[in-house]
């Protein structure tokens, strides 16, 4: 009998040990493709790019005020089949991806220098990328904003004002990013 016990004690840790990994299992906001796009992606421009073009998909997907999603001719293979899940699995990936683009930006802004020359704070590239990102969030904020008033999941209501939150985030800090000198005329 004593051994018996140990072997349920033994099974039942084995069970817990095993349910709390496929638990704890997050799922990935990005499909294989997409990720091999943002590490492809150095230029923080074109991260961006990809980023809202990444958010773009899955409010097409889930089918959010009639959002719709024309993929690249060029190169469209490199997009990979479209994004999947719950209306909920998918605003907490548009969720994420803004809190991505958030982190890239504040990333190349804490660094006095970087690898790629343009993505550094005064070069060229960190401007375009940061007009572009409140671009896309001045765009988004009143799509979120619409499906907040929508929804009725408590799940959704939350992931829903957390992207409001982090688009009037990117729209402030754009705010004091210096903006694009105009073009000299060639005389």
């Amino acid at each position: 009998m004593k051994y018996f016990s140990r072997f349920i004690l033994l099974a039942l840790l084995s069970f817990a040990v095993l349910f709390s990994t496929a638990a704890g299992q997050r799922r990935d906001f990005v499909t294989e493709q997409e990720g091999e796009v943002i590490r492809e992606a150095q230029e923080i421009d074109l991260r961006v790019e990809a980023l809202t073009k990444f958010i773009d998909r899955r409010l097409a997907a889930a089918n959010i005020a009639r959002h719709t999603w024309t993929p690249p001719k060029k190169n469209s293979e490199l997009w990979g089949p479209e994004p999947a899940g719950s209306r909920s699995e998918l605003l907490s990936d548009i969720r994420r991806l803004l809190q991505k683009s958030i982190d890239d930006i504040d990333d190349i802004a804490s660094r006095t220098s970087t690898a790629i020359e343009g993505n550094e704070v005064g070069g060229k590239l960190f401007p375009k990328a940061m007009r572009n990102l409140a671009a896309a969030a001045t765009r988004y904020k009143p799509i979120f904003q619409g499906e907040l008033e929508k929804s009725s999941s408590n799940t959704d209501r939350g992931l829903l004002i957390q992207s409001i939150e982090f688009c009037d985030q990117i729209i402030e800090a754009s705010a004091k990013v210096a903006a694009e000198e105009p073009k000299k005329k060639k005389t």
